[in-house]
């Protein structure tokens, strides 16, 4: 890979994998080579039994800065109509294992809208987010108008897009974009440590529940309450579901196998 970094950690049932972004002279700028490769690792990783959890995470000074304004300065609508960018998107919002994002220092525009689309984002308490593209004559074109609005409400996110201003951690943490806030120099301890928490539960039924909870942003009451139901049947047709059963009748920890 030549913009991404992949460590496996499938021992000791940890079942996880680290991909590092690796642009440190950009701060880890979002261009298409960069996301081809996350996108190509995550479908990579859907077919591997012995993998049930994905943590993203850049370097101490950005997750990443945002787009790599260098690489699209020319561009023409067409150009970006008829590029790559959108469908790469789509494919990273069809994962369906668990990602988690580790945030440290700058997470701005494209490299926020890249942690949103992730199921959980842990901050260092140094780390800094926002939507800057305002600054630049463009606006957020990968979920900053859309996820952030559902992450954090509409005032808030007008506030941010509108002036282009960043919040810190603790602010983010507030307002509900993050899930957890840890210390800067802690932040892949802690985010290993909540990887090998989820890693220890049923890798289905995680999968189902990123499913469930990701279909709730576009669905009324009703459908959700309607696709959770069909889902939560399913899961009494895994093996999980009865070791877990059993284990709890039994009084002894479960051996989940994602079957």
């Amino acid at each position: 890979m030549e913009t991404i970094i992949v460590e496996k950690h499938w021992r000791d049932n940890q079942h996880l994998t680290l991909i590092r972004i690796n642009r440190p002279k950009v701060l880890n700028a979002l261009n298409n080579t960069v996301m081809q490769e996350i996108v190509q690792t995550l479908e990579e990783l859907e077919k591997a039994n012995d993998h049930y959890l994905t943590i993203l995470t850049g370097d101490d000074r950005a997750f990443a800065a945002g787009a790599d304004i260098a690489s699209m300065k020319d561009d023409s609508a067409v150009d970006q109509y008829l590029g790559t960018r959108a469908q790469l998107w789509k494919r990273f919002n069809l994962i369906r294992k668990p990602i988690i994002a580790a945030v440290n220092g700058l997470c701005l525009g494209g490299g926020n809208e890249l942690a949103m689309a992730c199921d959980l984002i842990i901050a260092g308490d140094q780390a800094k987010f926002g939507q800057p593209e305002i600054k630049l004559g463009l606006m957020p074109g990968a979920g900053g108008t859309q996820r952030l609005v559902k992450a954090i409400g509409k005032a808030r996110a007008m506030r941010l897009c509108l002036t282009g201003e960043m919040i810190n951690a603790e602010t983010a943490f507030s307002w509900g974009l993050l899930s957890k806030v840890v210390p800067a120099n802690t932040l892949l301890q802690e985010t290993f440590e909540m990887a090998k928490s989820i890693c220890q539960q049923p890798p289905l039924a995680g999968r189902m529940i990123k499913e469930s909870v990701n279909h709730s942003f576009e669905s009324s009451l009703a459908q959700g309450l309607d696709f959770e139901r069909r889902l939560f049947y399913l899961t009494f047709a895994t093996q999980d579901q009865k070791e877990g059963i059993n284990a709890f009748l039994e009084k002894r920890q479960p051996q989940f196998k994602g079957q």
